[in-house]
């Protein structure tokens, strides 16, 4: 069975108090989450060592994103081998933002994914098209596109230990999610994908996450949809309450 995973991406909010605060609230209501739900929270990197010293069997931490490089003369990176030095388990590549903003490129992500897997760190690889895209119909060709650039030079047991997320961008922050359909569809699609560079097998194990305006009043349709594994969340984790309603509806 697929690991059923809710992972919440705080981007670059909270300061240290507010975000220790946030924990201790989303603790409260632990005792209603399922041990069958994977639940992951990527706080700013400045805050993963308080995080990571935290005594909690709830929650694992990730960071939002770090280094192509191990080591070496690149002045503000974080690099996987200190992660993992961390006791860092996930780390989210590839987030849209970081595709916009940062320029970042497939060939870019796929070093990331690379080096993630080698300091044993589990790459949460993020993809999704624009509005634009979608638009003109194209939306699997470039979701496929930045799957294949970015992952299939793995080999079989390197891809198993990625966790995909499917976050169609006009969708992020904008309020607008994806209808159970759109998402579903694209989720099986990835599947498909996957299934056709592998197998069926290693396919089916892979989780696949869907991102794009998750909140607690969607979340239990979206991740009731079958190839849909669970959510990134963003904006809604920043509320303790909201935050736990989503994990809850994943059990």
């Amino acid at each position: 069975m697929r690991q059923k995973i809710v992972a919440g991406n705080w981007k670059m909010n909270k300061n240290i108090d507010e975000a220790m605060e946030l924990v201790i609230n989303l603790q409260d209501y632990a005792e209603d989450f399922s041990p069958s739900v994977k639940v992951i929270l990527a706080p700013p990197a400045l805050y993963l060592a308080n995080m990571e010293l935290i005594e909690s069997e709830f929650f694992q931490l990730s960071a939002q994103n770090c280094s192509e490089h191990d080591y070496g003369a690149f002045t503000g990176e974080i690099s996987p081998a200190m992660l993992h030095s961390m006791n860092i388990p996930y780390c989210i590549i590839g987030h849209s933002e970081r595709r916009q903003y940062f320029h970042e490129t497939d060939a870019l992500i796929g070093k990331k994914v690379d080096a993630c897997l080698r300091n044993h760190l589990t790459p949460i690889f993020c993809c999704g098209e624009q509005l634009e895209q979608r638009k003109a119909e194209k939306h699997f060709e470039t979701v496929e596109t930045q799957i294949s650039a970015a992952l299939y030079h793995l080999s079989a047991e390197q891809i198993k230990k990625v966790v995909i997320a499917y976050e169609p961008v006009w969708a992020i922050g904008t309020g607008v999610t994806a209808s159970n359909e759109q998402a579903e569809e694209m989720h099986a699609f990835i599947r498909s994908s996957i299934a056709k560079k592998y197998s069926a097998e290693i396919a089916d194990s892979i989780s696949i996450l869907y991102g794009g305006s998750v909140n607690a009043a969607n979340s239990k349709e979206l991740f009731a949809c079958p190839n849909v594994d669970g959510g990134l969340v963003g904006g809604a984790s920043l509320k303790a309450k909201d935050f736990a309603q989503i994990i809850i509806s994943a059990s």
